[in-house]
């Protein structure tokens, strides 16, 4: 794709991208004297970098790739992997953020086990921590092949050592930096990205002709079905609604920002505005793949390369440099976010409750640190067992809304849901969601719709059936804001 002189151009500056992020890491570290500002990054994030830590956390490689294929290849339909995932954000900030970053500033909360250990009782940190790691773990093993991928097709890396180079470089940053590095780093980021995605959109869309010349270009071969937003499958749909879409309420990386930030209407405001941008985004991005194959005509393509395929055939070389550290932006940014929210739960919900006082802040810090090497190692085996970008995602997701989603929701909103309700739902959704997913989706069932109705099912049936217990102290303090 790419000429030797190019290739190297290309790795020189995606070598000296990476040191640039790992020297601002290395800068940022020498503030971060406590357990909160590592985790939580001091609880005091104000707007602007807010909105982009949300945006760069929720646009990651798998939506500026595997969207972009997945619109080359089914169409316009592939919107509802947008659509999916923003009608929850919606309904997540109109019912649960208030709740969320209400608890969380009462009890200085670091993780969702710090939720349900207080709602359903400390036994529930294990099955919640269990949730998180397989679901985290295997984003973040998506973020090392979204890596692979680009030095793979920039320097004609082999996918396996593009896979290893990566987990240890991205280690490496997420190690020293913390979440407060993560937030300033997405802040540059999510700018760098937002703007290129634009660019790109743009550069297509003129040399696509317009719309009309899509919709002719796709009659002409027979599929004017693609253009069509209802181009996808009712089975389709719900895989999405209920992974994708549904993982955003039980999303921990977005749990820790709200409470990062410095109010409660900061956190608001700047969700609300990460969910508009995000939205534009993504869907942007899918209809890039969608004027790439229709518009540009470009169907002799390998559909996984149509990124650097599109921007290499509408901008010139310079160009193409700023979307390939577009890429890497969007990725890294993706990347340590999910490696935080996976390391944090280790340490907050396995190692700091054993260590009762003797929890002292710098041995924290450390275990905080230590962490993030645990998490890598699980996420780069994973990496390399399902080197697919959605499909690594959609599995993810799919396990922590088994796991987590219902006990959550009931805990959040039904007083009458008992602890052992609570527990038991963690265990069984989790389990089986886990045991179908490795069993390769019998009867063609994907694992989300086995495991999360079963948990909804375990918790309201035991609930049922359990003794009635003293409503539990923190609906207290969603009463004191009413």
């Amino acid at each position: 794709m790419f000429s030797a002189q190019q290739q190297t151009i290309l790795f020189f500056i995606v070598v000296v991208y990476f040191f640039f992020l790992f020297g601002l890491s290395i800068y940022i570290n020498r503030k971060i004297k406590t357990y909160d500002d590592y985790n939580v990054a001091g609880r005091t994030i104000s707007l602007f970098p807010l909105i982009l830590t949300f945006t760069g956390t929720a646009i990651g490689g798998s939506i500026l790739l595997g969207y972009m294929t997945n619109g080359y290849l089914y169409g316009m339909g592939q919107q509802w992997l947008a659509i999916g995932f923003t009608l929850t954000s919606i309904i997540m900030a109109f019912s649960m953020l208030k709740r969320i970053r209400i608890l969380g500033e009462k009890y200085n909360m670091v993780t969702i086990g710090d939720f349900t250990a207080l709602r359903f009782g400390e036994a529930a940190r294990i099955p919640t921590v269990l949730s998180i790691l397989v679901a985290y773990c295997s984003i973040t093993g998506m973020q090392f092949v979204a890596i692979a991928t680009i030095l793979n097709l920039t320097i004609d890396l082999n996918m396996t050592t593009g896979i290893l180079i990566s987990w240890v470089l991205l280690t490496l940053k997420t190690y020293f930096g913390g979440l407060v590095s993560v937030i300033w780093q997405d802040a540059i980021h999510g700018t760098i990205q937002t703007i290129g995605v634009a660019v790109l959109l743009v550069a297509v869309w003129l040399a696509s002709g317009g719309w009309s010349n899509v919709t002719e270009n796709a009659a002409a071969m027979g599929s004017t079905d693609a253009l069509s937003i209802f181009n996808i499958s009712t089975y389709d749909f719900f895989v999405f609604l209920f992974t994708i879409g549904a993982y955003q309420f039980v999303r921990q990386d977005l749990w820790q920002r709200f409470w990062a930030a410095k109010d409660l209407n900061i956190a608001k405001n700047g969700y609300w505005a990460a969910i508009i941008l995000g939205f534009l985004t993504a869907g942007a991005v899918i209809a890039i793949g969608v004027l790439g194959k229709f518009g540009m005509q470009m169907t002799n393509i390998d559909p996984a390369l149509i990124y650097y395929e599109l921007s290499a055939a509408v901008l010139p070389f310079a160009l193409v440099i700023i979307m390939v550290i577009v890429l890497l932006a969007t990725v890294i940014s993706c990347a340590d976010s999910f490696f935080l929210a996976a390391s944090t739960s280790i340490v907050n919900d396995i190692v700091k409750p054993r260590l009762g006082d003797k929890a002292e802040n710098h041995n924290m810090l450390l275990y905080s640190r230590l962490s993030v090497a645990i998490v890598s190692v699980i996420a780069v085996l994973l990496a390399l067992y399902i080197p697919t970008l959605v499909t690594l995602w959609v599995t993810g997701s799919a396990m922590l809304v088994s796991g987590l989603l219902a006990p959550v929701l009931f805990g959040l909103f039904w007083k009458k849901a008992t602890k052992a309700a609570g527990i038991s739902g963690m265990w069984l959704g989790l389990s089986i969601a886990v045991i179908w997913q490795i069993a390769g989706h019998p009867f063609g069932a994907h694992p989300v719709f086995i495991g999360f109705p079963i948990s909804i099912i375990t918790v309201v049936a035991v609930t049922l059936f359990s003794r009635r217990e003293k409503e539990n102290a923190m609906y207290q303090e969603f009463r004191k804001t009413v």
